[in-house]
């Protein structure tokens, strides 16, 4: 199934949700405790045997190395903030962040799916602020990193990054 000695190093871009009305064994794949990586077949040539279909890995998370600092990208509408952070060093994910306008204090974000975190709060107009925590236990305050005059489907860069 394997190809001996082989290793490969991917990035994982989404979040796999669960479907607990599905036995992890059979088609539950992101059920947890099951890792589950889906892999386009370029990459999973270099690990695996075509014809093998499913095989089990054995896995470990490496430091995520990147040029240059953090992405936000703001969608939403009025009342509702979906930002997408992109470019994440260091551990590579996210264990909480929260939003700061101009007007407002901290506000908690939750995680939409995968790298999307949200604020149901009216923020349009403000300059934005986030705070961020790594899984690797790093916390990091992007301060007034977005404009007052942010439009939603824009990216704004920082200079900041994770380190762990």
């Amino acid at each position: 199934m394997c190809r001996p000695g082989t290793s490969i190093t991917v990035s994982a871009t989404n979040f796999c949700p669960p479907n607990y009305n599905l036995p992890s064994d059979n088609g539950g794949w992101c059920n947890p405790p099951r890792p589950h990586f889906d892999m386009s077949q370029p990459a999973w040539l270099n690990i695996g045997i075509y014809q093998a279909g499913i095989i089990p890995i054995v896995y470990q998370q490496v430091k995520c190395w990147k040029e240059g600092g953090l992405r936000f990208t703001i969608t939403g509408f009025n009342y509702f903030q979906l930002v997408l952070v992109t470019n994440m060093a260091g551990s590579g994910s996210i264990k909480s962040m929260s939003v700061k306008g101009t007007n407002t204090g901290w506000i908690p974000m939750s995680r939409n799916w995968g790298a999307n975190w949200q604020s149901l709060a009216g923020l349009v107009g403000q300059c934005l602020s986030f705070a961020i925590t790594s899984n690797g236990g790093q916390y990091i305050v992007f301060q007034d990193v977005i404009p007052a005059w942010w439009q939603f489907g824009q990216t704004y860069s920082t200079w900041q990054q994770f380190d762990y």
